[in-house]
């Protein structure tokens, strides 16, 4: 018999931890390769974890709820073949009196960060419990946990960290920890420092205050989007579009397309196919930052931002050029509809090459998106507004007017292939009818 590790995979891009949301085995239980194990919060999406081996569950290491790092044993599997693979040392190599499971190392002690296995009944913590134990010098013995069967969380230890009520370690260390952790190899230092910046932040609370916990997609959403506004030099563009044609022709089509296609046709279907044609004739657009080179992309995907109540996804419609509006319109409803239904797979949030984001449903005119990281611009679609244009010949007259805002990373675009690219769908928008626009 062999005991094998399952690791916290990395699914997505930037993806540096992930939360158990849900176990679907329990010790004891029989599974085959491929199968899933658990249901995992990470990257914005939840995703299941599939075992890499076909055995027996052993030990379920990583409870419930608990926030862990990419690379972090989350459980181990009895297989009866390959070479052996524990996740403890070699018997010889245990002290014959193993010190107490929450007890934390004297300081200068070389005792390792994470946890060694402990006979039964022990307190067991995750590596990240234990480095935020470490790095706040909390006795984890004073801590009540809020996991299952009263397991300490990392939420918990954040929750006290905030509160600034830390019970120290006084009889065992005498001085608080070093602040310097090893991190895995898939954790940039500029991502650990972007991540301690958004935990680390404390605000003052008073009486009525309510204290509203981070979840793993929120955390992800602020990481990335404070990434992308510390690496990447912003700029901000507009203009305006005639979409008055657009409007006549989609409203003419609306009902029958309902009726025999089974959704709506939206607006927003449009944009995006305006905006991947025009990403075709300007691919410089469709690039991405890589420290010593730009990486211009050859694929055209479009990613789009879909809101819920409490987060904001961003899910990606994969070769977008070459999908007519009603493809692109089905797409858009049914990646929405995964979202809000929690049935998103992680692949279908990667990939993006450029973002659309639908601003204009949440009645806006005018805002400046932040970049996608590592995408290099992101276009936001404003709403159609019917007011007054001055027409050729000096007439006025009523509208359909529409705010494209273009933000962009200026390390790798400049204002003047910007304006090009805007001005390029700008002309494709307002030459949409009838007579020169299928929908199929």
């Amino acid at each position: 018999m062999t005991i094998e590790n399952i690791e916290m995979p990395k699914l997505g891009e930037s993806v540096t931890e992930g939360t158990i949301e849900k176990w679907l085995v329990k010790p004891g239980d029989s599974v085959n390769k491929y199968d899933p194990l658990a249901e995992v919060n990470t990257d914005k999406v939840t995703a299941e974890i599939p075992s890499s081996f076909s055995g027996t569950i052993k030990e379920i290491i990583v409870q419930e709820g608990e926030t862990v790092e990419v690379g972090v044993v989350v459980c181990t599997i009895e297989t009866e073949e390959g070479a052996a693979v524990t996740t403890t040392a070699p018997a010889e190599a245990v002290p014959a009196k193993e010190e107490p499971a929450n007890e934390m190392p004297a300081a200068g002690s070389q005792k390792p960060a994470s946890p060694i296995k402990r006979e039964a009944g022990a307190a067991r913590y995750s590596p990240a419990v234990m480095r935020l134990a470490q790095e706040n010098n909390i006795d984890l013995s004073l801590v009540q946990g809020s996991g299952k069967e009263g397991r300490i969380t990392r939420k918990d230890l954040q929750r006290i960290i905030e509160s600034g009520d830390i019970p120290t370690v006084e009889a065992v260390v005498s001085k608080p920890a070093p602040k310097s952790v090893e991190k895995p190899v898939e954790t940039t230092a500029q991502n650990d420092s972007l991540n301690k910046t958004v935990e680390q932040t404390h605000v003052q609370t008073a009486a009525g205050d309510i204290e509203i916990p981070v979840t793993g997609v929120r955390r992800a959403i602020a990481t990335n989007m404070l990434r992308s506004k510390h690496e990447a030099p912003h700029a901000w563009t507009m203009i305006e579009v005639d979409v008055t044609n657009l409007v006549q022709y989609r409203d003419s089509l609306k009902n029958d397309f309902k009726q025999k296609e089974g959704f709506n046709l939206t607006y927003f279907a449009f944009f995006v196919k305006a905006v991947s044609q025009a990403l075709k004739e300007f691919p410089m657009m469709n690039s991405m930052w890589a420290g010593d080179k730009i990486v211009q992309k050859k694929d055209i995907n479009i990613s789009i931002a879909v809101a819920t109540e409490d987060a904001l996804y961003v899910p990606v419609i994969k070769h977008a050029d070459e999908k007519t509006i009603k493809g692109i319109g089905r797409e858009i409803n049914e990646l929405a509809t995964k979202v809000r239904s929690g049935k998103l797979k992680s692949d279908e949030m990667q990939g993006g090459t450029f973002t659309v984001n639908n601003t204009g449903s949440f009645g806006s005119v005018q805002s400046m998106g932040i970049i996608n990281y590592p995408q290099a611009a992101i276009l936001q679609v404003e709403s159609i507004i019917k007011r007054p244009v001055v027409m050729n010949g000096g007439m006025i007259a009523v509208r359909d007017m529409v705010n494209l805002c273009l933000s962009l990373d200026h390390r790798v675009l400049d204002g003047l292939v910007a304006g090009r690219f805007l001005a390029c769908v700008k002309e494709i928008l307002e030459n949409i009818s009838a007579e020169n626009t299928s929908i199929y």
